[in-house]
């Protein structure tokens, strides 16, 4: 199973294709333009289903997405965000004198909801049980 994973906001979302072999692609895109880049992924990625996380924006960007051909459900960002700060830090570690600074003392200098994104389907798809094997995180 596939799912198209929505970190969701009040300006950005993070967006992600989860599958069974892990994450697919993930981007940031404004909220205005997030609907169409759904669709597309849909088609492109033959999603299944889609998840949106229930923090800020999340009522908004449920409705945008409400009349997909695809189920949309709400689920729990618990534990998300720090989780998407360490996959960010672990993909692009910090140079110079950054990287003498503890992790958990700094913030990503650009946004990284779409990690955010991918943490939620992989939780999701973890709870399915069919999922890409990372087990949900506890909030």
């Amino acid at each position: 199973m596939r799912v198209l994973a929505v970190d969701p906001g009040r300006e950005k979302c993070g967006v992600a294709v989860c599958g069974p072999d892990g994450s697919l692609i993930r981007r940031v895109v404004g909220v205005e333009s997030l609907r169409d880049l759904a669709t597309q992924w849909i088609h492109y990625y033959g999603v299944e289903g889609v998840v949106v996380g229930d923090g800020t924006g999340s009522r908004h960007v449920f409705d945008i997405l409400g009349s997909l051909k695809v189920p949309v459900k709400m689920v729990t960002e618990g534990g998300s965000t720090l989780a998407a700060r360490q996959r960010y830090f672990r993909d692009h570690p910090p140079r110079g004198w950054r990287r003498l600074l503890p992790l958990s003392l700094q913030v990503p200098p650009q946004p990284y909801d779409d990690y955010a994104a991918e943490v939620l389907g992989e939780q999701y798809l973890g709870r399915l049980g069919g999922g890409s094997g990372v087990a949900p995180s506890r909030p």
